[in-house]
């Protein structure tokens, strides 16, 4: 199975009401101008999408939702973060018939798999779907790394296309494409390693900050692409301390902070999550107003 998903894809927020009820028009709203912005595709339901926080009938609704706003725009692919693997087999099935065209799916939640089980969780929800998939390698917040043996016992599934590689050891991308070639499309999965990642090669990059600056976020991939490594440096060096914000256990907060204080959506989270407060929110603040006043000149976007 071959995909086209490239370039800047946003994990995009879900936007919730005051009364943390879903707001679908405003979630449609900050994914619509996401793409309007140029962004090549989008993940809904990441985390920063808060894919945990959502009841099942929410994330049915929100991916419906996320479809009929894109409509057919670019890419939409539908993160899997469930408890068990049966949970996450029959999301797999509902995501495709609503019209996903894509999946990012994520180890079983809470529970530590051995590598078999993680093997076997993959192979379950890839046997399930058509779908492309995208397996999501993020040890710092899952506490598992999918090892170089599970994706050569997992190559074998045709639709199982991709890495989201978060891993803050950029060593890790030579020696994806080392063990495995052109096997697996490998994107960039940690915002402040994201220049790295497509320098090494990766095809895209899943960012969280791009969801505050989606301009500064594209002219990054742009200047990549025609190897403009000066105007690539200058970009990643202005973005450098809020792209720190994506390693940080309170990235959603301070992604829907930033999103918030660039007009592009609401700072609202579900419990167990609280917006910022105190020290840290100002913090956040000064960083984002300061990011926003000392933008860079952009000399091609999109």
């Amino acid at each position: 199975m071959t995909i086209s998903w490239k370039g800047v894809i946003p994990a995009a927020t879900t936007q919730f009401a005051p009364d943390m009820s879903v707001d679908l028009p405003a979630t449609q709203g900050v994914q619509d101008a996401l793409v309007r912005d140029g962004v090549h595709g989008l993940i809904v339901m990441g985390t920063v999408g808060e894919n945990n926080s959502l009841e099942a009938d929410e994330k049915r609704k929100v991916l419906r939702a996320a479809v009929e706003a894109v409509n057919g725009r670019i890419p939409v692919i539908s993160g899997v973060s469930e408890l068990d693997t049966k949970r996450a087999v029959a999301f797999a099935r509902d995501a495709e018939k609503a019209g996903a065209d894509g999946l990012m799916v994520l180890p079983a939640m809470v529970y530590v798999p051995t590598e078999a089980e993680l093997v076997a969780h993959f192979r379950a929800v890839a046997e399930a779907t058509s779908l492309p998939i995208m397996l999501y390698n993020n040890p710092p917040a899952y506490r598992v790394s999918i090892s170089f043996d599970a994706l050569r016992d997992l190559a074998v599934l045709p639709n199982i296309v991709c890495i989201k590689e978060s891993a803050p050891d950029t060593r890790r991308f030579t020696d994806l494409f080392n063990a495995f070639g052109d096997r697996y499309v490998i994107f960039a999965g940690l915002d402040d390693v994201a220049l790295e990642g497509l320098i090494l090669g990766a095809r895209g990059w899943v960012s969280g900050l791009t969801n505050a600056f989606p301009k500064e976020s594209l002219a990054l991939w742009d200047a990549v692409q025609r190897n403009d490594l000066k105007t690539a440096l200058a970009i990643y060096r202005w973005f450098m301390p809020l792209l720190h914000l994506d390693a940080d256990h309170d990235l959603v907060q301070s992604i829907k902070l930033a999103e918030q204080i660039m007009g592009r959506g609401h700072e609202r989270v579900r419990p167990p999550r609280h917006i910022l407060a105190g020290a840290r929110r100002a913090e956040v603040t000064a960083m984002v107003e300061k990011a926003a006043a000392e933008r860079p000149s952009l000399p091609s976007v999109g």
